[in-house]
């Protein structure tokens, strides 16, 4: 199974997703692999620093942020159970290439007025990959949604009829996510970080029962 974790839009939590998501289904005993597809690097940046701390390593981080990701993840991929993809903002050939190369595609959303849906050019970018695997599935997913909000209630309603469709899990505003990046931890690691690994353990079955 190949996810890629991609939105035009940067700033909604690509990496964090895809690093816990990747922890998640390496503690169900999956080989697990993500690909960093993002000239940033974050999710490289997590690894080394999960190395530096002295923190075993549940899955393998690579970075693949070229426009033939598609053509190089097969052999890259070969002997995992599951890869994740954290894709790129605004580089529309990596994108178009993490597109092909996915059996699912996550688009993570902000609850505001503003990030409450997918871009233009994302929903542009998945219709064109459809025309060369219309197998890709896609789904969107509420992502960092303040405990008993108006705007996270209302951002989930108008998203409801939404196509792609929306997961029913969603992902809170969790202060054990803000250390990951620098401390190379997962938030389920942390003393605080058990409401954030139960979002991430809901998101991750979700995806699992898709059957893809």
């Amino acid at each position: 199974m190949i996810v890629a974790l991609l939105n035009q839009k940067g700033g909604v939590g690509k990496t964090t997703l895809a690093l816990h998501l990747a922890g998640r289904w390496a503690e169900l005993g999956r080989r697990v692999l993500v690909v960093d597809a993002d000239p940033q690097a974050s999710a490289l940046d997590w690894s080394e620093q999960r190395g530096r701390e002295g923190l075993a390593r549940t899955f393998g981080v690579v970075g693949l942020p070229r426009d033939m990701l598609h053509r190089e993840l097969p052999d890259v991929a070969r002997g995992y159970d599951s890869v994740v993809i954290d894709g790129p903002p605004r580089v529309t050939g990596i994108a178009r290439s993490a597109l092909l190369a996915a059996d699912l595609v996550l688009i993570p959303v902000s609850p505001s007025p503003l990030d409450g849906w997918a871009s233009g050019e994302m929903l542009r970018l998945l219709d064109e990959a459809r025309v060369f695997r219309p197998t890709i599935r896609a789904r969107m997913l509420l992502n960092r949604v303040a405990a008993r909000t108006i705007i996270g209630r209302e951002t989930g309603e108008a998203l409801a009829e939404h196509d792609p469709p929306l997961l029913g899990a969603q992902v809170g505003q969790r202060v054990a996510f803000a250390d990951t990046a620098r401390s190379g931890r997962l938030a389920g690691e942390a003393s605080t970080g058990a409401a954030a690994a139960r979002d991430i353990a809901a998101v991750a079955a979700e995806i699992d029962g898709l059957a893809l």
